[in-house]
């Protein structure tokens, strides 16, 4: 074995350009992927962490049917204090659960006594808010950040709500909300700060303490509209949702159908189809890696092959079995894999280093100076360099098997 890889070195090197080109185009593709495979993972990683850990929690629960009508915050769908309690069972079993916060749900009307403009109003508990979505505490951009994010009788408005009616932190305003019965109420509150969107400017949303919106929707019992859910590890989700679904799958209506229904973030977000393009972009790569390792190798291959007829004859006239011919060949793509793929993850893996370094930043909506910080897998090193090798073998499948199929006298007439 090592006397066939010693041979295919030497042939290899008999042609130093053709092989350092080759090379090259190995290294470019590997360099690319696994660059792109960081960056990209990263991007991804921010975006996610900033729709997760700022507004959505890693999942939720409803009870069923809300999702479908979430558009119009329907209340006569919210979760009873029975369901609620069976969720928090659920929730406190599953050791993969860290944390989860209730949330109240509402359209309304917000006004400054001047002018009035629709809301849509989060009654939440802010310890256990804080908690779900660490990163919502810092989108306030105006108001007091120490403390809790909203009190009792105080409220937090998004930004072009306040640009819109002039409003500042400190004013009084009212809310006026429809309950399930369909009598109005209003409830006056102070404006304790002002909350910068995730995704843009159009944002809408405002928080008050979960105990207001219940008072102000004149709630009896201790509804729920949803119960946002973070996991300790988040590469978990799929498997943790289907844990939680599963379970919540028992809770039953007394026609003994699911009253419940578990959704993770991609469920719900319309920035999920960005995440799944990110994927898409990956795999195409890959197949462009693929590509470029493909032909590069079968080129040299199929050109070592028409140049040394003549060996091949050579050693085939000499008593050369064809299996030890066809070694010869495939140990040479195999040498070209190898080192290209030695090369070119040590080249990403600086490259990957010296971006670190760099911290270079972007926007995401409204977040500004997000820290790009790449990272790869090891696995995903692993899989791309196997990928590679195993191309490098495949593609000079058809030229060694050409090779040692030769008949000696044809191969030793050839000029």
């Amino acid at each position: 074995m090592f006397d066939i890889l010693g041979i295919a070195s030497r042939n290899l090197l008999r042609y130093r350009r053709r092989t350092t080109l080759t090379l090259l185009l190995i290294v470019i593709g590997m360099v690319a992927v696994l660059l792109f495979i960081a960056v990209a993972g990263s991007f991804r990683a921010m975006m996610v962490g900033q729709i997760t850990d700022s507004v959505l929690g890693h999942l939720q629960v409803h009870r069923k049917g809300y999702v479908a009508s979430i558009d119009n915050l329907p209340l006569n769908l919210n979760m009873k204090p029975q369901m609620v309690a069976k969720v928090e069972d659920a929730l406190q079993a599953n050791p993969a659960v860290e944390t989860w916060s209730p949330r109240v749900k509402f359209g309304g009307m917000f006004s400054n006594f001047a002018e009035t403009t629709s809301i849509r109003v989060n009654g939440i508990d802010p310890a256990r808010e804080a908690a779900t979505t660490p990163l919502l505490p810092g989108r306030m951009i105006e108001g007091d950040k120490s403390g809790a994010l909203v009190g009792r009788g105080q409220i937090v408005i998004p930004l072009l709500l306040a640009r819109g009616m002039k409003t500042k932190v400190g004013d009084t305003v009212v809310v006026v909300a429809t309950n399930r019965d369909g009598s109005v109420n209003g409830k006056t509150f102070v404006v304790r700060g002002i909350l910068e969107s995730v995704t843009g400017p159009g944002g809408r949303d405002g928080y008050v303490h979960i105990d207001d919106a219940r008072e102000l929707l004149r709630m009896n019992e201790a509804e729920v509209s949803e119960i946002a859910v973070r996991l300790k590890d988040f590469s978990r989700l799929d498997r943790t949702t289907g844990q939680i679904r599963a379970v919540l799958e028992g809770v039953t209506s007394k026609e003994g159908k699911p009253v419940l229904e578990t959704h993770s973030w991609a469920d719900l977000s319309p920035f999920a189809n960005l995440a799944r393009m990110i994927d898409l972009m990956t795999l195409f790569i890959k197949v462009v890696l693929v590509s470029i390792v493909l032909v590069s190798v079968m080129n040299v291959m199929i050109m070592a092959v028409f140049e040394r007829i003549r060996e091949i004859g050579t050693i085939a006239a000499i008593g050369t079995p064809p299996s030890r011919i066809l070694s010869l060949f495939l140990a040479e793509g195999l040498m070209l894999g190898l080192v290209g793929t030695v090369a070119g993850t040590l080249l990403s893996l600086v490259a990957i280093f010296g971006i670190n370094l760099w911290s270079p930043t972007f926007n995401f909506g409204q977040q500004q100076n997000l820290v790009m910080a790449p990272t790869i897998a090891g696995g995903d090193v692993l899989t791309i360099a196997a990928l590679v090798v195993i191309v490098a073998i495949v593609a000079s499948l058809q030229p060694a098997w050409k090779a040692s199929r030769m008949d000696p006298i044809t191969a030793l007439r050839h000029v």
